[in-house]
């Protein structure tokens, strides 16, 4: 279907106006050789044996102490950055790879250099070498894009963000952060909407990360904080009335086999199942229903898992049959809720206080295809946050676009009762 090329388009039509900076990164070692301009330059030091200039899985929780003292300091930074003009643009033009060249190369360089994904010294050059290859990871990793090393629309749309509005972006975000300064629990789990990740936290580290597909555009995930008190195995979905009209019917009148295509049952008040062909799809008679999915995650919508996590809003998170959505960069795909990349791991920690809830179990239960609703022990805090703009200890500044346009914009609306 092109998901793919979709959400490339997606995040450049929506993200016009993000990039990606860091600061503070130590110097290279020297090198031990040089290449002249219009030359292949191949550096004697790569990226894999430059761990300070890797971007790695962090450990410190975004919602921490350390991560606002990193945030204020990578504010000071920006602000010296703004007040000397901040970078250069990287000139439009075909995509940049290993083995390119020109004066676009140079431009990049400069722009690489600016916020310390280059190391000064490999900054002259108008070759397109490994050194280049591996800024440009590092720049993609801190920016949540795939890190391919290559220079693509989606990588110019954020180098050319301007540095004034990368810092406007940090100072809307440190505040932010402080609102979540206090005590969050023992254990507690991080919705990142604009990352679109997950993390979960146990003694002030983190304990995972999951990639995660969260609310479209048009149907916002929210933002709240909330409890994570039950997990329903090899759940059932029913679709909410909200997508009976939005989804369901058009489909319906689209395909008159969808439903049974889906495994989507249909009850009457009475609880009793009536064929779809009993009802007028070209009416709004179909809201007179209720639609119950079949449990099974080569179908199901929620797949094997549900974490119930109680709010007025509706929603929860939950497995996917789609697990191709967790290699993409653009994640802003459900109607509200949070798909969780590796759910098993997630629920294992989260029943870890539940006497006999190993991953064995787990796994064996999810096998069975047994329905079974197992309450925690012991709740464990949920907050879904709205944080575009981070720094870590190790002065990476982070930035991910402001899918919501919340940062200026004020809130949007909030999602219905659906995954």
């Amino acid at each position: 279907m092109g998901h793919r090329n979709v959400s490339r388009l997606s995040r450049r039509v929506f993200f016009g106006a993000t990039a990606l900076a860091a600061f503070g990164v130590a110097s290279l070692a020297p090198y031990a050789a040089t290449a002249q301009d219009g030359d292949q330059a191949e550096w004697p030091q790569s990226y894999e044996a430059s761990p300070h200039m890797a971007v790695g899985r962090e450990s410190t929780p975004i919602l921490s102490p350390a991560t606002v003292t990193a945030t204020e300091q990578a504010i000071q930074n920006y602000q010296n950055i703004v007040a000397k003009g901040g970078w250069g643009q990287v000139p439009p033009g075909p995509d940049l790879k290993i083995g390119s060249k020109g004066p676009r190369v140079q431009a990049l360089r400069d722009r690489l250099v600016a916020t310390g994904d280059l190391d000064p010294i490999a900054g002259a050059g108008t070759t397109y070498d490994s050194f280049v290859e591996a800024a440009v990871k590092r720049f993609q990793a801190r920016n949540g894009l795939s890190e391919s090393g290559a220079v693509n629309e989606a990588t110019f749309v954020e180098l050319n963000v301007p540095a004034e509005t990368r810092l406007q972006q940090l100072e809307t975000n440190i505040v932010r952060l402080k609102a979540y300064s206090g005590d969050l629990g023992e254990r507690f789990v991080v919705v990142n909407i604009p990352s679109a990740s997950v993390e979960t936290v146990e003694n002030g580290v983190v304990y995972s990360h999951h990639a995660a597909g969260v609310g479209k555009i048009d149907r916002q995930s929210p933002i709240m904080q909330t409890h994570a008190t039950e997990i329903n195995f090899n759940p059932f979905w029913t679709v909410p009335p909200s997508l009976i009209k939005k989804d369901l019917i058009p489909k319906m009148k689209d395909d008159p086999n969808y439903l049974t295509e889906e495994k989507i049952r249909v009850f009457n008040k009475e609880g009793q199942e009536v064929p779809p062909s009993s009802i007028n799809w070209n009416t709004t008679e179909a809201t007179n229903y209720k639609y119950r999915q079949d449990t099974g995650a080569d179908l199901n919508s929620l797949g094997f898992v549900r974490i119930n996590i109680p709010n007025p809003y509706g929603v929860y998170m939950h497995d996917t049959p789609s697990k191709g959505i967790f290699g993409d960069d653009f994640r802003f795909v459900s109607s509200g809720c949070v798909r969780v990349q590796d759910v098993r791991d997630y629920v294992a920690w989260l029943l870890k206080d539940n006497p006999g809830w190993g991953r064995d179990q787990i796994d064996e239960v999810i096998r069975s295809g047994q329905r079974l609703d197992v309450k925690l022990t012991t709740p464990v805090n949920v907050y879904w946050v709205y944080v575009t703009a981070w720094a870590t200890p190790d002065g990476i500044v982070q930035f991910r676009p402001d899918v919501y346009q919340r940062d200026g914009a004020g809130p949007g609306p909030l999602a219905s009762a659906v995954p």
